[in-house]
């Protein structure tokens, strides 16, 4: 171990025993909040919900320091995670990097606004440094990747710090088709620290946990199908997941190249905007990206306030996805969908998905519903079984360092490792994982085998929801601005990942029956993220400018932080 890492331990062994003496300061007798309020950072730096250009301006000024950022963000995490559990691992690296960008700083070189920022990543991202890359399984411990990820070699270059590894849902979920959402054998169970004995949302939980919990900046996540929206959503943060091809997948554990994508967290739009504008780009080990269309100077040009929403026009899927919403949603939503009007927007009601009644579930999310109305050549699982079987055996084939080479491999070590991986279903394995290794078995079955019946499902699932997104976006002629949808409706999230289109969901509420979060999520056509960020930005402008306005981001209540089951209660619709 290198002197700077052993340093970072020592310094860590100081933070640990000062975010003791603070929690320890705060008794339990108190409110939850109180127990779980953030120190200030330095000797005056309000850490606690600060914004990217709030660090860039205290880092300017010399109120603090990237090496000060990443021990408050450290101290955060050590007070917090015995509770949450959103990091997986520290990076002992990170303090020499702060360190360097520090130094450039004072020699007058600033690479942009992530300078010096701190960032964790979803376990699945690849990273060529001390830190593993396991997708929260035992069965890649100690395997080594050949490079970062593109995208986390983008955000390092940006002068991003890399704080940690942030907890998952094993295998991204694919592994099992009931089991605890925010689970990996590897990391434990994450929590929601609004509500600790329900579903925190995933497969990215604790990335969005983390930024909700002030516990980092931002963060990156991945998503096949809701893992980014859901957890945002669940955690009042914001999620932007990109269309497929916008960023690069090279060297994160795969899914199905057909919807994976990167997207990112963030307190706010513009903190989300400035991590997308780092990671994204063209990439030659992901054709996907070869194809993309981005704009010249990125997307944090298109930033605005709510004077964007007057003449703003706005499609509201009502059969498809709002009714399907609870009662005291829907009065809150509602109440935003006001707000939105009064400040010039028109909103469209009955702006339907072509065909909806074919492919959306009538019920709840469900990636195999094709399969369950009987037809398994129009099902999303179709595709992503035999994806799955084929892009894991590609990614494993670049893996150093270890003897798991295949999916057959990967199955029989939950097998064998049946206590903690859970190879079989509940009673045996583990109770996080109640169905084994269901989804493993299901994408074994295939072999791979890319069949007449997964040409057609592909066909039908990417050609469907491609046309039902593209008509309801233009009304008898008029292009909308958007679809305004409410995520907490999985259906909503699952046709856009199906067409691999691009989708951003903003805070909006709190249900009062879990203490959870709710949110209001645009979607859009493929490469359309300038107006996700536009009017993304706009609603948020609104939401914070309108006095009296409930309906924005609220700080984490720690609701049941003593309590600690497994598996967590299901509330709202699952997500891959």
């Amino acid at each position: 171990m290198g002197g700077g890492s052993l340093t970072y331990f020592k310094s860590l062994a100081g933070l640990a025993a000062a975010a003791a003496t603070t929690t320890a300061a705060m008794a339990p007798a108190g409110a939850a909040a109180d127990f779980f309020k953030m120190p200030l950072c330095g000797r005056s730096f309000r850490l606690e919900e600060a914004s990217i250009d709030d660090m860039q301006k205290a880092m300017g000024n010399g109120t603090v320091t990237a090496v000060q950022l990443v021990e408050c963000y450290a101290q955060r995490v050590l007070q917090t995670d015995d509770y949450i559990n959103s990091l997986l691992e520290f990076n002992p690296d990170a303090l020499g990097i702060a360190a360097n960008l520090d130094r450039e700083r004072r020699a007058g070189k600033v690479r942009g606004p992530m300078h010096g920022i701190p960032f964790t990543v979803k376990e699945n991202i690849g990273t060529k440094d001390k830190m593993e890359t396991t997708a929260g399984s035992w069965a890649f411990l100690g395997s080594r990747v050949p490079r970062d990820a593109f995208v986390v070699k983008k955000l390092r270059e940006a002068g991003g710090v890399l704080l940690g590894k942030a907890t998952l849902s094993e295998w991204a979920d694919m592994r099992s088709n009931n089991y605890s959402e925010g689970y990996s054998a590897r990391g434990g169970q994450a929590r929601s620290p609004y509500n600790f004995t329900v579903n925190p949302g995933g497969s990215s939980s604790g990335s969005a946990i983390g930024v909700a919990a002030n516990a980092v900046a931002v963060s990156l996540g991945t998503e096949t199908d809701g893992s980014v929206i859901n957890p945002a959503m669940r955690n009042s943060v914001v999620g932007f997941k990109p269309t497929v091809g916008l960023t690069s997948r090279a060297g994160v554990v795969p899914e199905t190249e057909h919807q994976d994508t990167v997207g990112t967290f963030g307190r706010s739009v513009r903190d989300a905007v400035y991590t997308l504008d780092a990671i994204y780009g063209k990439d030659q080990r992901d054709n996907y990206t070869l194809a993309q269309q981005s704009p010249k100077g990125g997307y944090t040009q298109f930033l605005t306030n709510k004077r964007a929403l007057r003449g703003a026009a706005f499609g509201l899927p009502w059969q498809c996805f709002w009714r399907h919403a609870d009662l005291e949603q829907l009065r809150q939503l509602t109440a935003l969908l006001d707000l939105i009007k009064e400040a010039g927007a028109t909103i469209i009601n009955g702006t339907e998905i072509t065909d909806y009644e074919t492919i959306v579930s009538p019920d709840w999310w469900d990636w195999d519903w094709g399969t369950r109305r009987g037809y398994p050549n129009e099902s999303e699982y179709t595709v992503v079984a035999v994806d799955f079987y084929n892009n894991i055996n590609t990614y494993l084939s670049e893996l150093d360092n270890t003897d798991i080479r295949s999916l057959e491999d990967i199955v029989q070590y939950n097998y064998d490792n049946d206590g903690t991986e859970g190879g079989n279903p509940w009673p045996l394995g583990n109770p996080a994982f109640y169905s084994g290794q269901d989804g493993f078995l299901a994408s074994l079955a295939t072999k791979g085998i890319q069949d007449e019946t997964y040409w057609q499902a592909l066909e039908f699932t990417q050609t469907k929801t491609r046309k039902g997104i593209d008509d309801a976006l233009n009304y008898k002629g008029k292009k909308l601005n958007g679809l305004l949808v409410p995520p907490a409706v999985g259906q909503s999230y699952q046709i856009s990942a199906q067409a691999g289109y691009p989708i951003i969901t903003l805070p909006a509420g709190i249900h009062s029956a879990t203490g959870m979060p709710f949110g209001l999520a645009i979607l859009q056509t493929a490469w359309a993220e300038s107006e996700l960020v536009k009017f993304g930005s706009a609603i948020e402008d609104l939401q914070k400018t309108t006095a009296g306005n409930q309906y924005e981001r609220s700080l984490p209540t720690w609701e049941g932080y003593k309590k600690k089951p497994i598996p967590l209660l299901n509330i709202y619709e699952g997500s891959d």
